[in-house]
């Protein structure tokens, strides 16, 4: 399931076991700071050095205006990986801050700074424990960045929560929950679901050594409303972008095949209320 190009090269097995928060935090970081350049080299052009694509089914905020109106906005990027998502809101007028769990990421971040002249605030940092204020800024995003990576994501709901400013605004881009009964293939073999969805236990590969290598957490939408809840929020809406014609690029198990029978991605869009709402 993992959605890099394969070069980590680590991972001699495959399975569901269990995955805790330093557990799914070593191996994430290990993981991205060893596919950073291949990630980068097979996906950096079709995600640009300066523009917002929500997910491969290849919807751009220019277009999709679920971040609403950002000029002159402090906006928090939750693991932007090479941050070109941010660069594009400084394009807009925006003061985006953005981090991520990968040194390896980052390094590509201060590449597309400096090549863009676009200067984003870059810092590493751990998604269940973000190192800002409370009540900083007025918008939060990921674009596929963290939720999925992370072990307790409903702590990640209530730090966004936490750091937003009464009124603010959470948008967030996960594989489709519905993806996980499926296999993680891009052909025929991909549509026949043959695992259970409502089976929690984390997808991991691991090494040699039965130490994990990459992690990835599930949970359904039901989950998912549950967490936005419980940290306070309110969810306006849910996207399902819809695989456009003419797009053939293949990312992981996304494709012109799945996409026209599957959802592919959920965009999960919630509010912070205002005092007294």
């Amino acid at each position: 399931m993992s959605s890099g190009d394969g070069s980590v090269g680590q991972a001699v097995g495959v399975g569901r076991r269990p995955a805790d928060s330093p557990t799914s935090v070593r191996a994430s970081r290990a993981w991205w700071d060893t596919d950073a350049d291949g990630y980068q080299a097979e996906h950096g052009r079709f995600l640009g050095e300066a523009d917002f694509v929500w997910c491969p089914e290849n919807l751009r905020e220019q277009d999709a205006h679920l971040l609403g109106d950002v000029r002159g906005r402090r906006i928090l990027e939750v693991g932007c990986g090479a941050a070109m998502c941010s660069r594009w809101l400084v394009g807009q007028g925006a003061h985006p801050f953005a981090f991520d769990l990968s040194g390896g990421m980052l390094r590509h971040a201060r590449t597309g700074n400096a090549d863009t002249g676009l200067d984003v605030p870059l810092v590493q940092a751990d998604a269940e424990h973000i190192p800002f204020r409370d009540a900083s800024f007025d918008l939060a995003f990921t674009a596929f960045g963290a939720i999925q990576f992370v072990a307790d994501s409903a702590r990640l709901m209530r730090e966004v929560a936490r750091v937003l400013r009464p009124g603010g605004r959470w948008v967030f881009a996960t594989t489709h929950p519905t993806r996980w009964a499926f296999p993680d293939d891009p052909g025929p073999g991909g549509l026949v679901a043959t695992m259970p969805y409502s089976d929690r236990t984390p997808y991991v590969e691991y090494d040699e050594d039965g130490m994990p290598t990459y992690v990835e957490h599930h949970r359904t939408l039901g989950d998912r409303v549950r967490e936005i809840t419980a940290a306070g929020l309110q969810l306006v809406d849910v996207v399902e972008p819809e695989w456009p014609a003419g797009h053939t690029q293949v990312w992981g198990q996304w494709s012109p095949l799945r996409g026209a029978i599957l959802p592919g991605t959920a965009i999960y869009v919630c509010v912070l209320p205002a005092k007294g709402e």
